[in-house]
């Protein structure tokens, strides 16, 4: 059977934290931002990728639209290995 997620409890222990809420709020800003640009709607199947992954930076040049599988399947990559390292990054910086 299934275990109850404890969602008060994720809240309270990660989105919570300050670096979380600024991280989200960094989300939302850049999503209202073309949306107001008419490059993005509500419920249109597309996601606004930073093309950096800093949430916080919303300048027009780091900002993209891309459907949510382009979106999703570029993030899924970003699997963290032994070390902290990314696994793409791991080949480049151990030659």
């Amino acid at each position: 059977m299934a275990r109850d997620r404890g969602y008060a409890k994720e809240y309270r222990e990660y989105h919570a934290k300050p670096s979380q809420v600024e991280r989200r709020a960094g989300r939302n800003a850049a999503r209202a931002k073309l949306v107001e640009a008419g490059r993005v709607g509500k419920g249109d199947g597309k996601d606004v990728d930073h093309k950096d992954r800093n949430p916080t930076n919303n300048g027009v040049g780091n900002l993209r639209v891309q459907s949510v599988a382009q979106n999703r399947a570029r993030n899924s990559n970003r699997t963290n290995t032994k070390g902290g390292l990314l696994a793409g990054k791991r080949k480049t910086l151990l030659g």
